[in-house]
């Protein structure tokens, strides 16, 4: 197992390019570290410059600081089962949240975790949506007066997104939406008074989340303006274009399909909770 320096990480960051949708929530992360954006991780690999499991995890050094989220994508599942059972690539004596893992490998996880005497759960199943080619996002007509009002959230409105998010309402989202708004880029639609009525942000592993609408504002279209905005602008930037969206969230699946997003079928993503 090798820890990877900030090289190594750059040339991380393009061999995971080729092995997209997949690899994407991996490939975010790196994409967001290797542009100086703040991070308390620790990325390693099973082996280099040839990896087959490339694994991100709370950087022990930081440990006041620690999310204790761990994400990873591996090529080879005897070699992921290796890492996490011989080699202890991740902490099973303490919480940790695996974030976007492979959902054909949570069997894997639980006889693990089962091993340890660990407790586990799957916390969400998810759609792992996509736009590969800009050219193939459907763009809603915006007019001039709604155009005036789309900006960028600033740190005056983490208290609005974090009392709105669904994961929200904690000291601990409250630090991660200001991260996010901080140094990651985000769309609004505001009122005459500059105060947001729907918005979207985007996660530290770049993709798009934490999209919401005021409920007295639903039903104007906002939330297309605002996925169509942001996917133009962050491939423009160079970012990945992907999100997650849980499985039993029928209306932004749609939304996200309706817009052009794509998806590979037989793949599902899963966010699994272990020592909670």
């Amino acid at each position: 197992m090798k820890v990877l320096n900030k090289d190594e990480l750059q040339t991380a960051e393009g061999v995971l390019l080729k092995h997209l949708p997949r690899s994407l929530m991996v490939y975010g992360l790196l994409y967001g570290i290797n542009r100086n954006n703040p991070s308390t991780l620790e990325v390693v690999v099973d082996t280099w410059p040839d990896f087959k499991l490339i694994l991100c995890r709370p950087d022990p050094e930081r440990a006041l600081e620690l999310r204790n989220q761990v994400t990873y994508y591996s090529t080879d599942e005897q070699i992921l089962w290796k890492m996490l059972r011989e080699e202890n690539a991740v902490d099973w004596s303490h919480y940790f949240l695996l974030g976007g893992c492979d959902f054909s490998h949570a069997p894997m996880f639980k006889e693990l975790s089962s091993e340890r005497c660990v407790n586990s759960k799957c916390y969400t199943l998810v759609h792992l949506l996509y736009l590969p080619d800009i050219s193939h996002l459907l763009t809603p007509t915006v007019d001039s007066e709604l155009e005036s009002r789309i900006s960028s959230l600033n740190l005056s409105h983490v208290d609005l997104v974090n009392e709105t998010w669904k994961f929200g309402g904690n000291e601990q989202s409250y630090s991660n939406i200001t991260n996010f708004i901080s140094n990651f880029p985000s769309c609004c639609i505001t009122d005459g008074q500059g105060k947001p009525l729907s918005w979207i942000l985007v996660y530290d592993y770049c993709a798009m989340g934490i999209l919401y609408t005021l409920p007295e504002h639903r039903g104007k279209g906002y939330a297309k303006v605002l996925i169509s905005t942001m996917a133009k602008r962050l491939h423009a930037e160079g970012y990945p274009v992907y999100c997650f969206i849980e499985e039993e969230n029928v209306v932004s699946y749609r939304l996200f399909k309706n817009l052009g997003f794509i998806e590979d079928p037989s793949y599902r993503a899963a966010w699994l909770d272990f020592n909670f």
